[in-house]
């Protein structure tokens, strides 16, 4: 599938929601639209992925007998495309009414066509209901920071908050649940936690969660702006090593978690928080 220009996204407009399984609605939008407006040009060499959860997952057995799942998708950051979410919804609803001989024919279809709108293949795991009680709810793990008390000023997103001390080296996990950002196509808000661990120059903390809280007016795709935070600190702090994850709240039965690290990950959490 190509892409199309933003403008003609589902998104924000109103949408036919289609009653049989539909793979034409997916609209893939290049990564590179805004990677080329990224603090360091060219991005940073980065392991990482976008983990999408699916909570309204249904389709109908040979019988008409409605069956319902959740499901984990994982698609990789160097897959030329993101899928734009209300695209994604739609596909998704477009099995409601649709006859599947069992949950592997529907495992088939979304490794497919979920593949070819990314360009790269797709990480899927469908949680069916015999597994729902597995699922459990955790906080994000390190130091929350939002405690702090800080006065902030700035609503958009100044990596010239950021403040360093080169002098003194550290290994640390920060979390904050203040991160909040505007879809670029609707302004609808997004709401996220954020965590970041990084090796290096110390990062002054209330400089950290005044530089979060500055992205609250803005207008980004979530894997943008996590890309756009990876790359202000490793800029601003040059840590030797770092890991940025947000992960945001759902709309539509969806949410979006992506991680960005300057190593590969042996495993990443898969418990989601109270917000989510």
């Amino acid at each position: 599938m190509t892409n199309r220009e933003l403008n003609q996204a589902p998104l924000g407009k109103e949408t036919q929601y289609p009653d049989q399984y539909d793979p034409s609605v997916l609209f893939p939008i290049a990564r590179a639209i805004g990677r080329s407006q990224l603090s360091l040009q060219p991005h940073p060499q980065w392991y990482g992925a976008d983990i999408w959860n699916a909570y309204e997952l249904s389709w109908l057995n040979p019988k008409g007998k409605p069956q319902v799942a959740m499901a984990r998708f994982s698609f990789d950051a160097t897959a030329p495309n993101i899928i734009e979410s209300k695209s994604f919804k739609l596909y998704l609803n477009s099995f409601n009414q649709t006859r599947l001989n069992a949950s592997e024919n529907l495992l088939a279809h979304l490794q497919a066509d979920l593949s070819a709108a990314s360009g790269a293949p797709v990480s899927i795991q469908l949680i069916e209901p015999a597994d729902f009680s597995r699922q459990t709810i955790e906080n994000l793990d390190g130091t929350l920071i939002d405690e702090l008390d800080i006065t902030p000023e700035r609503y958009e997103p100044d990596a010239g908050l950021l403040q360093c001390h080169p002098e003194t080296i550290v290994h640390e996990t920060l979390v904050s649940n203040l991160l909040k950002s505007n879809c670029p196509v609707t302004r609808q808000p997004d709401w996220g936690s954020l965590q970041i661990s990084y090796e290096g120059p110390a990062i002054n903390h209330a400089s950290l969660l005044e530089y979060i809280i500055s992205y609250r007016n803005h207008d980004g795709f979530h894997e943008q702006c996590v890309e756009q935070i990876f790359c202000d600190i490793m800029k601003h702090c040059q840590p030797a090593k770092l890991f940025v994850y947000a992960r945001y709240t759902r709309r539509g039965g969806l949410d979006i978690n992506p991680w960005r690290s300057t190593s590969p990950l042996l495993s990443l959490p898969t418990s989601r928080q109270a917000r989510q």
